[in-house]
């Protein structure tokens, strides 16, 4: 029989999930079959030991500065203002390596772009890469990734070649390097570079594009002009082969030539394989429920959130490289403050994919109330904490209110007992202090929240107690 007195139900604390959560309130879609490399690919083993290899010096590096970091007054070495290590400890490590302070200064430049080295605010701290370095050959090949993807960083641009020029080679570039992938061989240069003036011309076109009755000429023409003038496609095609050659993704010239003598070009293994990830992950996107890599950050959300975590991670990925990261970051951010909770949690996914690029923004939005839970469980995870207990960082107040969030994401995407079994998650005791403090927390969700609770729960005793719960807050009592 049950009682009809409400009683002091106890609550099992548990790792509290919230993202993990919601996502169960939308139905699971079946996998994908795992797409199969080109022939030839050598095995993930074999790629990341080629990947080490590139980043050898970066990771030496790295553990260098790990060492007299810990040692270092406040416990880390401190970058200079431009993220660069600074001249004396530049010489302190080019001796304690037996390098250059040259070559000391690209390996850090490699270790910060590979993720093996972080900054905040100033200091240096290893990166959870580097921690993995030795046994997570995944770690290791988005380590090799990353550096890839910053391939125009790796050397200066030709002198004389202005921003928008510049910009442009770099927009292009990934048109030449899928040309290389199918090619699956050699591909001369000046096929190269006849491609590469037909994206160029395409990519101005585009941008001359104005509405009807606007003068397509004058100032922004002049600007582009004179950009290009001090330096040609040829000069730009050739610093960007030769940066790609310097991260590893390009077969380097045979013999003492210079780069820039090379009269073909070839991807490596490495570089052929994440060409090819790339554009399987831009045909994932294609395929998924939300359309196309073209759709708003709020539609592919919503297309992700019936994907388990990995095909979604996927498809944010192939959305995120087709955007500058600014653009993808500031877009999330704006779906994040909207009103459907379910997305507020896939937004702060999608940007675990930007990675460091992603921490100012985010830190910014920490001081944004209905953000800051999950921008501060999103800065602990990219710094390297634990999953599992990065909800510790919340205060009551904060983990109440990501309850109430999670839970509004659960009664607008999910079945009623899921409902029920989000009680479990809350990090009160019992049901009456889950409720007082619900009630103080002023979620602008709490009300509707506490009614499908309520609705939702066998327990006749505690749903009216939820039910008088829901009816103070509506009407502003205690």
């Amino acid at each position: 029989m049950t009682s009809r007195t409400p009683r002091d139900s106890r609550l099992r604390l548990v790792p509290r999930q919230p993202v993990a959560a919601a996502r169960r309130a939308v139905t699971t879609r079946a996998k994908r079959p795992a797409p199969r490399p080109p022939e030839g690919t050598p095995p993930p083993a074999e790629l990341a030991r080629q990947a080490r290899a590139v980043l050898a010096g970066a990771a030496r590096l790295a553990r260098w500065a790990d060492s007299v970091g810990a040692g270092a007054a406040g416990g880390s070495l401190r970058a200079g203002p431009d993220g660069a290590l600074p001249k004396a400890a530049a010489e302190r490590a080019a001796e304690a390596l037996g390098l250059t302070p040259h070559q000391v200064r690209i390996d850090w430049d490699r270790a910060r772009l590979a993720g093996l080295v972080e900054l905040h605010d100033g200091l240096a701290r290893p990166g959870w890469r580097l921690r993995a370095w030795d046994r997570d050959d995944t770690a290791v090949l988005r380590g090799w990734v990353a550096l890839f993807d910053a391939w125009s960083l790796a050397r200066p641009a030709p002198a004389g070649a202005g921003p928008a020029i510049v910009a442009e080679v770099v927009e292009a570039l990934p048109q030449l390097l899928s040309l290389l992938h199918l090619s699956a061989g050699p591909v001369r240069l000046p096929v190269l570079l006849d491609m590469l003036d037909q994206r160029v011309a395409e990519l101005r076109t585009e941008r001359c594009e104005v509405p009807y009755g606007q003068d397509p000429g004058g100032a922004d023409e002049a600007a582009v002009a004179g950009d290009a003038a001090g330096a040609s496609l040829a000069a730009l095609l050739d610093w960007a082969l030769d940066a790609l050659r310097t991260v590893g993704a390009l077969v380097p010239p045979d013999g003492a030539e210079a780069a820039h003598d090379a009269s073909e070009a070839q991807l490596t293994p490495l570089g052929n394989w994440s060409v090819w990830v790339k554009l399987e992950q831009i045909c994932v996107a294609a395929q998924s429920p939300a359309g196309h890599i073209e759709q708003s950050a709020e539609a592919m959300l919503r297309g992700c959130a019936r994907l388990t975590p990995g095909p979604a991670r996927a498809e944010y990925r192939a959305w995120l490289a087709a955007r500058s990261v600014g653009a993808a970051v500031e877009e999330l951010l704006t779906v994040a403050r909207g009103e459907d909770a379910l997305l507020r949690g896939l937004a702060f996914e999608a940007l675990r994919a930007v990675g460091a690029p992603a921490e100012a923004a985010v830190r910014a939005a920490a001081d944004e109330p209905g953000l800051r839970p999950y921008a501060l469980l999103w800065l602990v995870e990219h710094e390297g904490g634990d999953p599992e207990t990065a909800p510790d960082v919340l205060t009551r107040e904060e983990s109440t209110w990501l309850w109430v969030d999670t839970a509004a994401a659960v009664a607008d995407h999910g079945e009623t007992q899921l409902l029920v079994r989000h009680l479990d998650s809350a990090v009160q005791g019992s049901v009456p202090r889950l409720l007082e403090e619900v009630r103080a927390v002023g979620h602008p969700r709490t009300v509707q929240v506490l009614v499908a609770l309520a609705a939702a729960h066998p327990d006749p005793a505690l749903a009216k107690a939820v039910r008088r719960a829901a009816f103070q807050v509506h009407t502003g009592g205690v």
